[in-house]
């Protein structure tokens, strides 16, 4: 099933009301004070019905569980969720996902490089198609980059996109960006089918999404690279390219029925 791309931007449409965002946390004392500050300003200058920010503690070694909780005892909307130990930004996003109750539910990256306020963009895509999922893409207008990522990560991240549609038919152009909308009924469905536990699991849902019929819109988003990542350019991205072997093998074995 071939991917819509959405190309146009959309007029704000407050039919939202039932909202879960998941953010995945692995020692981020650092930067979530700003993160929370924004999502919750976001948020709460909304008129919705239903919000919740479930912030996925990943066994961090900092105060990051801590400043959470401190976050959750004054904010109702805020959630602290904590895996067993460090399990890796997959096994995150999955828990937070399934442990999410909105009727549409976004997984955000904690460094907020696509800013929060791109969400309406993403539902007003779905809504507009009837599609079940919306997801942010660097590639379809790079004009909307206000701070790129060196030229070789650049560079690595389209070489990576070319092995994920040759190995898995996936016709979108970027997988990799953190912020990805699922109806809520979609993602109890595509997460809890998820395997891979660290960075290559983008590619992971939506390949299962599409396996079992449902709908993508690929949506460009403002984006800004922040310092800080946690994948490691040679370690992670080689394990990030044996994912996408994974994700086959998974195919095969009958693992996304």
């Amino acid at each position: 099933m071939k991917p819509l791309i959405i190309r146009g931007g959309f007029p704000y449409n407050d039919e939202l009301r039932s909202i879960s965002i998941v953010i995945p946390a692995y020692n981020e004392e650092k930067r979530l004070p700003t993160t929370l500050d924004s999502v919750l300003a976001f948020v709460n200058g909304r008129e919705w019905d239903d919000i919740e920010v479930l912030v996925v503690d990943d066994g961090s070694k900092d105060q990051t569980a801590e400043l959470i909780g401190e976050y959750a005892r004054r904010h109702p909307q805020v959630r602290l969720l904590k895996n067993p130990g460090n399990r890796g930004k997959g096994y995150s996003v999955r828990h937070g996902m399934l442990e999410a109750r909105g009727e549409w539910r976004l997984f955000s990256d904690a460094d907020l490089s696509a800013p929060i306020e791109e969400l309406p963009k993403l539902f007003e895509a779905a809504q507009r198609t009837g599609y079940e999922v919306a997801i942010g893409s660097r590639a379809l207008d790079r004009s909307l980059i206000g701070i790129h990522q060196s030229k070789f990560r650049e560079t690595a991240g389209r070489f990576f996109n070319v092995l994920v549609q040759a190995g898995t038919g996936l016709r979108l152009w970027d997988t990799q960006c953190g912020f990805k909308l699922f109806r809520g009924d979609v993602a109890e469905q595509v997460f809890r089918r998820q395997r891979i536990e660290r960075f290559g699991f983008d590619v992971e849902v939506l390949f299962i999404a599409r396996k079992l019929g449902y709908r993508i819109a690929e949506v460009p988003v403002r984006w800004n690279h922040v310092e800080g990542t946690k994948v490691s350019m040679f370690s992670d991205s080689a394990d990030m390219f044996l994912d996408i072997c994974r994700v086959r093998m998974n195919q095969v074995r009958g693992q996304y029925r």
